[in-house]
């Protein structure tokens, strides 16, 4: 079949990529029950692989492993991280996780760090990436950093029309893929934004990715070596508090009254290292990220106990 470029019309587009699922369709023998649907490239449903896939078509419908599903918790992925690990070593394989939020990467991290018999590579495409891929495998095999990242550039005239990093992530998902199966974004201004993926995704989404809100855009493959990134800019001020509560801590980190800050946990949207909160009295240490949406990211640095019996924290805030 031959390439679709961006240049045809949408419902060429449309047309082929049917075309293509509907082949692949017919060549593992699927049975009606487990078709997939692709409806504006917006639903994909899922179906068993029995045999390898190889054609373009099939590439597509390889697709079909990144459809969203609900939320493990971080020890469940943890659990299921470290079950992957045992079975890679006994087996003498290279397995690979999804994307991983901050804190089940340090959590899988550390408890992999114990096991003797397994090397663990995390990958995230640039040295300040959050959110990582962990490949697993026995040191006798594991023995280079496996091709699991991609990047893609996504570019429009953003001049007029600016866009979040929440505008790209939903025109991504709203594509039909897993949240996990997406790295960072990284905004570019006016030119778009980079964004890191599994390598299995980036045709399909080079192929239906055609808009971030109002604003048309195309998307290429680049390497990584080509992601254009910045370590993040900061302010660094200190506070005097009585407790280590989040509320005094976050509402004295982001200059807003304590009521605003409780109003901001009530409705789900203050988050303690990637966790949302529902308690305005957790207590926070040395090293904790707090969030809230709207805000932007506080990180508690040093904290010192004071002659008068208070707590002396250092706050580093995310410009």
């Amino acid at each position: 079949m031959a390439t679709i470029g961006f240049a045809a019309p949408w419902v060429l587009r449309r047309a082929a990529c049917a075309l293509a699922l509907a082949r692949s369709h017919h060549r593992l023998g699927i049975n009606n029950n487990n078709i997939i649907k692709l409806s504006h490239y917006k639903v994909l449903r899922s179906f068993t692989l029995t045999h390898p896939l190889t054609s373009p078509a099939s590439e597509i419908c390889h697709l079909a492993q990144a459809i969203k599903g609900e939320e493990k918790s971080a020890t469940e992925e943890v659990k299921h991280i470290l079950e992957m690990a045992r079975r890679a070593s006994s087996r003498r394989e290279v397995l690979h996780t999804n994307f991983l939020t901050p804190p089940v990467l340090k959590e899988s991290m550390l408890a992999l760090e114990k096991l003797s018999d397994i090397r663990a590579v995390a990958q995230g495409g640039y040295p300040q990436a959050e959110r990582c891929r962990i490949s697993i495998g026995h040191p006798d095999v594991l023995t280079s950093d496996p091709d699991v990242i991609a990047a893609l550039s996504v570019t429009g005239n953003f001049g007029f029309q600016p866009c979040s990093h929440g505008d790209f992530l939903g025109a991504i998902l709203n594509k039909g893929i897993a949240r996990e199966k997406l790295g960072d974004i990284i905004l570019q201004g006016e030119k778009g934004a980079q964004i890191i993926i599994v390598p299995e995704l980036v045709d399909f989404i080079i192929l239906s990715l055609d808009k971030v809100g109002n604003v048309p855009v195309s998307c290429t493959k680049i390497p990584l070596i080509s992601l254009d990134y910045e370590a993040p800019r900061t302010q660094t001020f200190k506070t005097v508090e009585a407790s280590l509560r989040v509320d005094a801590l976050a509402s004295a980190g982001f200059k807003i009254s304590r009521s605003k800050l409780v109003d901001s946990v009530s409705k789900g949207e203050l988050r303690i290292n990637w966790i949302p909160v529902s308690k305005n009295n957790t207590t926070l240490k040395t090293g904790d990220i707090v969030s809230v949406s709207g805000r932007g990211r506080l990180k508690i640095g040093e904290i010192r106990s004071t002659r008068k019996g208070k707590f002396e924290v250092e706050l580093i805030r995310y410009l």
